[in-house]
Parts: C-alpha cells; structure tokens; sequence
C-alpha cells in the first residue's frame, strides 16, 4: 500500500490596506472572498492532523506485513488499531469539508455582486476569478469522493486481515484495489492545487484592475 502524503494548497488572503471610501461594489465583493478565506481556516487546520493519522496508520500497515500467520492474534489487534485510526481520519476530514461547504456559500454570494460591475473589464476579470473558484470547490468535491472512497476500502481490508481463513489473493487484489484507488486521489489532490493557484492569480488581477489595494498576508 502506497505511503499516502498529499499537500492541498491553500488560498491567499490579504487584508486592505487601502481602499474607496464607502461599500462600493468591489468593496462587498472584497469582502465575500476574504471571508472565504477566514471560512476555510478549518479546512487548513485539519491538513497537518490528517498528514499525521495517514502516517500512523502507515506505520501499523507495515507492521502487519512483516508479521507471518503465527502472529495472527496480533494481526487482528493491529486491524482493530488501523480502523480506528481510518475513523478518526474520516471525522477530520468531514471537518475539512464542512468547512470548504461554508467557504462556497460564503463565495457565492460574490455573484450577484459581480454582474453590477460597471466598468466592463474589471466584470470580466471578476467573472473569471468566480468561475475559476467554482471549479475549485468542484474538484475538492471530487478529491472528497476520492479520498472516502479510499478510506472505505483501507477499512474493508482491515477488516479482511481480521479472518483468518481469508485467501492472501484477495487480500493482495484488494491492495491492489487501494492502490489504484490513491491514484484517483493523487490526480484530484493535483487538480485541486491546479484551481488554486489560478484562482489565487486571478484574485490578484482582479484586485489590481479593480484598484482595490490590499497586502497579502500569505502566499502559497
């Protein structure tokens, strides 16, 4: 079983440093992404836990494979730690999207905001940044899928390894399976990082067309 360490990049905030008198419509904008941003500081804050949970049970995998059928009720208490450790992942990362679903609402309701711009180049560069984070959101909706679908087959063979009279080729065809399965989630991991970084430039565009003048407090 591959060594599971992904890295989800994160979205750039700023703050204003200067800015029109008055909520202008950019202004309200402004304020919708950055509070998406702040939205997802839960989404952040799962990364290094859950880094640390696929490192544990990592570790416990391998400790299972070292060990022959003789070790068979150590086997099943390893099993029984690795599960618990999957359902522990499983709630961070529940967690995690939770806080990617607040961050979307939060971001939506940029939208409406964006089609009273009246300066027709800076619409089209909000309306680029929009929908370059909307497929943002859409591929973490797809990362999600993939992920839990690997968590729930990690476990299926965790469960596997528990009975003994299990045939060590569908033990191995389920590896297999998992592996095949981390590779989606490497794909969607990249893609995700991908929409970040292109929302994160278009952020900026739009900010410098718009002449909203901000520093960035971070970058990715």
């Amino acid at each position: 079983m591959r060594s599971k360490k992904f890295i989800l990049l994160l979205l750039l905030s700023s703050f204003i440093a200067l800015s029109a008198c008055g909520e202008s419509v950019d202004t309200q904008i402004y304020n919708h992404l950055e509070e998406a941003v702040n939205l997802e500081k839960g989404f952040e804050d799962q990364q290094s836990i859950i880094n640390d949970l696929e490192k544990q049970e990592q570790e416990i995998y391998d400790q299972i494979i070292e060990l022959g059928m003789d070790d068979f009720k150590t086997i099943q208490e390893l099993a029984v730690e690795a599960i618990a450790v999957i359902e522990e992942r499983t709630e961070y990362i529940e967690v995690e999207k939770n806080s990617i679903d607040e961050s979307r609402q939060e971001f939506e309701k940029a939208e409406s905001l964006i089609s009273e711009i009246d300066d027709e180049d800076t619409k089209e560069k909000a309306e680029e940044m929009y929908t370059a984070m909307m497929e943002r959101y859409q591929s973490y909706d797809e990362l999600y899928e993939a992920y839990t679908k690997s968590l729930s087959l990690e476990r299926e063979l965790y469960d596997m390894l528990q009975q003994e009279e299990m045939e060590q080729e569908t033990i191995t065809e389920h590896i297999a399976t998992i592996n095949e399965s981390y590779d989606e989630v490497i794909k969607a991991n990249e893609a995700f990082n991908e929409h970040t970084i292109a929302y994160n430039e278009l952020k900026k565009t739009y900010y410098e067309v718009a002449d909203i003048k901000v520093t960035y407090a971070d970058e990715n």
